[in-house]
């Protein structure tokens, strides 16, 4: 795995993976599941880029001079933009804090999901018109780890996390293919309900294939 290498260059570049992590406990379950993503990637064929955004020291403030969102004077933000760029695989994740991700997570989509790298405006269109999707990516994975069983999560809250993800960040960005798992109650849970978590994201994430292969469709996230 590379944390921001330059990609390698010619007709056998290995396609970039990037995984992002956001949780403050390093034995966290979302470390495990993003390890296992990391993983099984790089074992076939990918360049995994794997960002820890708290063992990186991620800034989550955007700054008054990002005021653009087009440039930041943050080389790890800089570093963030490029694998964000290349990947044509994301995979991101987190708990489910409040309905949200964590707040390090909502600043990296504020600092890295800018103007220029993850979107743009057509040549006349305003910022009030609708952006265009500048991502390359040709599937994203969010998983992520909950105490609300996922009937409750539905009826009483909506499951603001899919619209979160699915809508309002990465279709805008144009990746269409968003997959989504949600782990949980792991208050309750068991080591076996554990590992058996662990091998749904390694067969779900092998369904991806490597650089030549279309993502197979065969594997359903069981949460929306």
């Amino acid at each position: 795995m590379s944390e921001g290498r330059p990609p390698a260059c010619g007709p056998e570049a290995a396609e970039v993976a990037l995984v992002v992590l956001a949780h403050p406990q390093p034995g966290s379950f979302s470390h495990a599941v993003a390890r296992t993503a990391a993983r099984t990637l790089a074992a076939q064929g990918h360049e995994v880029r794997f960002h820890d955004l708290y063992a990186e020291g991620f800034d989550p403030v955007q700054p008054v001079v990002e005021a653009g969102n087009d440039r930041s004077c943050d080389p790890l933000v800089e570093r963030h933009c490029e694998d964000l760029a290349l990947a044509s695989v994301i995979v991101v994740c987190h708990p489910n804090w409040w309905g949200q991700p964590p707040a390090v997570m909502k600043g990296w989509i504020d600092r890295v999901f800018r103007l220029g790298t993850a979107y743009r405006y057509p040549e006349g269109v305003g910022f009030d018109g609708e952006p265009v999707g500048l991502l390359r990516a040709r599937c994203a994975w969010v998983f992520h780890t909950s105490n609300t069983p996922p009937a409750r999560e539905q009826a009483v809250f909506g499951d603001p996390l899919a619209r979160i993800w699915r809508d309002c960040v990465f279709r805008l960005c144009g990746v269409n293919d968003v997959r989504r798992r949600t782990f949980g109650p792991m208050a309750s849970s068991t080591e076996d309900q554990r590992r058996a978590w662990l091998r749904e994201v390694e067969q779900g994430l092998a369904a991806v294939g490597p650089a030549d292969r279309p993502v197979l469709s065969g594997y359903l996230p069981r949460s929306r």
